[in-house]
Order: structure tokens, then C-alpha cells, then sequence
């Protein structure tokens, strides 16, 4: 194949790889989360694990949210978060946090200089989105 062929094509299966991530990616999820991994979930059809981790810097916000399997998040450095109508709560580094299947969670914002860096690991069912938005009541 010509290189100006080769680069073409190239150009082609990189401009659909971007096209169908961008259709696959849910409104709601959180955009300071960088997935890292993400496979079948070996002896349970249809339930996977993904890994993650995100940093929120002050003023960053989190819907409240459900997920349709478990969520364990580890605190790799704390900060202070506060949810609408509530007092502030400081996230210690080095806790643990898990929120089991379809239980609103979140809702918060950093109100601390120091940002909320967390490690998520989420044990979800295939196919659904990572987040679903929970109205506030």
C-alpha cells in the first residue's frame, strides 16, 4: 500500500474510533474520571469491573448518582466536600468508601484548596452506563 493510501486509511479508522467513543460516552459520568482498565468480570456473565481514578479541584462537583453494581473508592488524598444544604465533610486520605448497587450517592462540591483525588473500582452490570442521575428530593 502507498503511504499517502496508508496514511488515509489510518486517518479513516482513527476518525470512527473517535466517533464511536464519543456516541458511547454518558452525559452524567464525571469528566475528571480517567478510566483505566476495564474487563469481563470472570465467573459472573454480564457484570464487568472498571477501574478508575479522577481529581477534583475546588468548585468541582459530583451528581448525585446511582451505579447499577458496587463502587469502592479509596481516598489517595483528602479534601473537604459539602453537599447542597449540608455541613462540609472532610474525606480523610487513605479511607475507604462503598456504595452499593442502585443507592443514590454524591452530590457534593470541593470546597477545599486542596483537590479530592480518588481510586474507584466499580463492579457493574454490561452494557448499562457507569452513571445514572438521581433527582435531589
Amino acid at each position: 500500500m502507498h503511504k499517502p493510501m496508508l496514511l488515509k486509511a489510518f486517518g479513516l479508522l482513527l476518525l470512527c474510533g473517535l466517533t464511536l467513543t464519543a456516541q458511547a460516552q454518558n452525559p452524567y459520568d464525571s469528566p475528571q474520571r480517567i478510566e483505566h482498565k476495564r474487563a469481563d468480570l470472570s465467573g459472573a456473565p454480564g457484570m464487568e469491573v472498571v477501574m478508575s481514578s479522577a481529581e477534583y479541584k475546588k468548585g468541582d462537583s459530583v451528581v448525585l448518582h446511582i451505579h447499577h453494581g458496587i463502587e469502592a473508592a479509596y481516598v489517595v488524598q483528602g479534601a473537604t466536600i459539602q453537599v447542597p444544604g449540608k455541613d462540609p465533610v472532610n474525606l480523610v486520605t487513605g479511607s475507604s468508601v462503598m456504595n452499593m448497587r442502585d443507592a443514590p450517592h454524591a452530590g457534593w462540591v470541593v470546597v477545599s484548596d486542596t483537590p479530592l483525588k480518588l481510586f474507584t473500582v466499580h463492579i457493574v452490570d454490561k452494557g448499562k452506563p457507569l452513571y445514572d442521575p438521581v433527582p435531589f428530593k
